[in-house]
């Protein structure tokens, strides 16, 4: 009984090694994978625009040999808790703000919270789509991740529900919930407003209970988050912009055939043109929206936004090198 006993457990024991090792990735017996993607947007976020782009792309380029199930919502986890998720295994793939949790995962990702550094979307996407980009990417390897590409979230601006934002002094006094990475507590303490740390996928119910008195986000996540509802003010500070980095389990992108990987990452590619295309188009209409839902839109002094966040840049020093920061100016 006790030989039996111990030759069950070590098979138990062995199954779940082996159910560890392959993750969310779901091979079927015609050589079809399954590929699991977790975000926090709502289905009208812009994660969610890219995922299903993607997903269209992916499954069409390979005859639907891969496959990509979406979950959105937060349903597997926060962004931190996915990013764990992903560079152990359990989920194959996940698109997350630069600057936010991953920050505190690669934290040279801290360079897209530095206010002011990108002067156009022009000067985005040549870092991105370039040598910076490139090498930022490449940074996930360390973490058992396989740095896809970049897809979009946006120009940030900040939102409150106490007042009209037109100067920087303004700010002060605000709870802003800010994202949890180094550089946006620096951020927020320039402007003299109070960082409140809120994870995305509570952000709504926290600003609706006045937790915090306000957030900063772009255009197209205030509003497919519905963050206009509890929110009276915008202010179009456009202080940073965060690109969405698509990532993968590094060791299930390398059981990925060699053409199956050239396929995924034209489908990356080609869901980021797509995906900045569609925004842009739709950047207007949400601000028509917003003021047809009573929501005040302010234009700031952006000037005097960006000589009171100077010195941003330098609180992060030990995370993001000057060098960094040297090439992306040098790009414009």
């Amino acid at each position: 009984m006790k030989i039996k006993k111990t030759f069950l457990y070590g098979l138990m024991t062995a199954l779940i090694l082996v159910l560890a090792a392959c993750g969310g990735n779901a091979n079927g017996e015609d050589g079809s994978t399954t590929l699991k993607l977790a975000h926090s947007g709502s289905e009208t976020h812009q994660y969610h625009i890219a995922a299903k782009k993607f997903k269209e792309l992916v499954e069409e380029k390979t005859d639907g040999k891969v496959a990509i199930e979406i979950h959105p919502n937060a349903t597997l986890g926060s962004e931190g808790e996915v990013i764990e998720q992903v560079m152990g295994g359990s989920v194959d793939m996940t698109m997350v703000a630069a600057d936010s949790a991953l920050a505190n995962t690669i934290p040279e990702m801290n360079v897209f919270g530095i206010p002011y550094l990108f002067k156009d979307r022009e000067h985005v996407y040549g870092v991105l789509d370039g040598e910076i980009g490139s090498d930022l990417l490449e940074l996930a390897a360390d973490k058992n991740m396989k740095g896809l590409g970049y897809w979009e979230v946006g120009f940030r601006h900040l939102t409150n529900n106490k007042r009209e934002i037109h100067t920087p002094e303004d700010v002060k006094g605000l709870r802003v919930r800010v994202q949890p990475a180094p550089v946006w507590k620096a951020h927020m303490k320039a402007l003299g407003a109070s960082p409140t740390p809120v994870a995305f996928n509570e952000l709504y119910s926290a600003l609706d209970q006045g937790v915090v008195d306000g957030q900063e986000n772009p255009l197209p996540t205030i509003s497919s988050m519905k963050f206009y509802e509890v929110q009276k003010y915008v202010a179009l500070t456009a202080h940073t912009y965060t690109p969405a980095v698509a990532l993968m389990n590094d060791g299930i992108w390398k059981d990925l055939s060699e053409e199956d990987q050239k396929l995924i990452q034209e489908a990356v590619a080609e869901t980021a043109e797509y995906q900045r295309q569609y925004l842009a188009d739709k950047e207007q209409e949400i601000i028509d929206m917003l003021k047809e839902e009573g929501v005040t839109i302010t234009e700031p002094d952006r000037e005097a936004f960006r000589e009171a966040t100077k010195d941003v840049k330098d609180a992060v020093s030990e995370q993001v090198p000057a060098e960094l920061i040297n090439r992306i100016n040098e790009a414009q």
